[in-house]
């Protein structure tokens, strides 16, 4: 069997929700992280209304892919075509189509097909597990989410905290980079491993306390654009109450020094609530609660990321 031999897979699911709502799930791709286990981060390259060329970063088996894809949005038909421009070995060409059919009763019939070639003829069956774990991986999350479109606004929380800083950017940025060094300087982290196999990307466990005293294990991956003062973090592990946590650390330069801003996206765990909060906690008592949680150590690394930089600044 020939190597460059085009293979193909295809997988449904049923979805009990309208096809507008699936269809706006699968169509954005910038919030897959928050939606997708395995989605880390996704970068939009180009975009003219209709095609999208975005930069895409996903685990896979303890490691962290990344390529870049091509896609024609087609909301009439609610259909979105793909194609992976420069794959990552074993797969040497890659191409699918994602498409939502209406069903009768309101629910809908979602499909992920995909056609690839690989680089030796034993790599296929790898690549068709892959396929087929996300695959389903991704199709419960849209179950999930799309199963309970009217409580999306209540169980999605995104906000922000800004600090500004009187120093130079890279001051800033190296603070916020070398998390390494955080267990000595951020008084929230207990314990914090990093590892950096990949440049500009870090794989980081950590302990944070919270405000009773006790402390939760987190796992992240991190994405880091220096030059742009960014950092964008996807939580592969979080704390019960939250399903998915995303967030982004970016400094923004003015002629007197700079802002930087900790953003967050998080999808509450609905049935957690009660069990986090006691009984008769309720989803708008869970936003509160998170957006406190996160915003007090987020808010407390920016400041002490200004001392560090205005520290440095003073030092010359």
């Amino acid at each position: 069997m020939a190597a460059d031999q085009m293979h193909r897979t295809s997988h449904s699911a049923r979805v009990d929700a309208p096809a507008g709502v699936v269809y706006g799930l699968i169509a954005d791709a910038r919030q897959w992280p928050l939606f997708f286990p395995e989605n880390v981060h996704v970068e939009r390259l180009e975009f003219d209304g209709a095609a999208e060329r975005l930069r895409m970063w996903a685990t896979a088996e303890g490691r962290v892919r990344s390529w870049i894809s091509e896609r024609a949005l087609d909301p009439g038909t609610r259909s979105v075509e793909f194609r992976q421009t420069h794959p990552q070995l074993p797969v040497t060409a890659m191409n699918g189509l994602w498409i939502v059919e209406e069903r009768p009763d309101q629910s809908s019939l979602l499909t992920l097909r995909h056609d690839y070639t690989v680089h030796a003829p034993g790599d296929a069956a790898w690549v068709e597990r892959r396929l087929a774990a996300n695959a389903e991986a991704q199709m419960a999350s849209i179950g999930s989410l799309a199963e309970r479109w009217r409580l999306l606004d209540d169980l999605v929380l995104s906000f922000e905290d800004a600090v500004r800083i009187e120093a130079p950017a890279e001051h800033v940025y190296d603070f916020l980079h070398r998390v390494d060094q955080w267990p000595a300087l951020v008084p929230h982290v207990r314990r914090l491993e990093v590892t950096e196999d990949v440049p500009g990307v870090q794989l980081m466990s950590m302990d944070t306390l919270t405000a009773d005293g006790s402390a939760h294990t987190t796992e992240s991956v991190r994405i880091c654009f220096p030059h742009a003062g960014r950092i964008v973090y996807k939580q592969t592990a979080t704390p019960a109450l939250m399903a998915a946590h995303t967030g982004e650390w970016n400094i923004v330069p003015d002629a007197d020094g700079v802002t930087a801003v900790a953003q967050h996206s998080v999808v509450l765990r609905e049935e957690a609530v009660e069990r986090v909060l006691g009984r008769g906690a309720d989803l708008a008592q869970a936003r509160r609660h998170v957006r406190e949680a996160l915003g007090r150590n987020s808010t407390a690394t920016l400041h002490l990321a200004r001392q560090h930089a205005e520290r440095l600044t003073r030092q010359g």
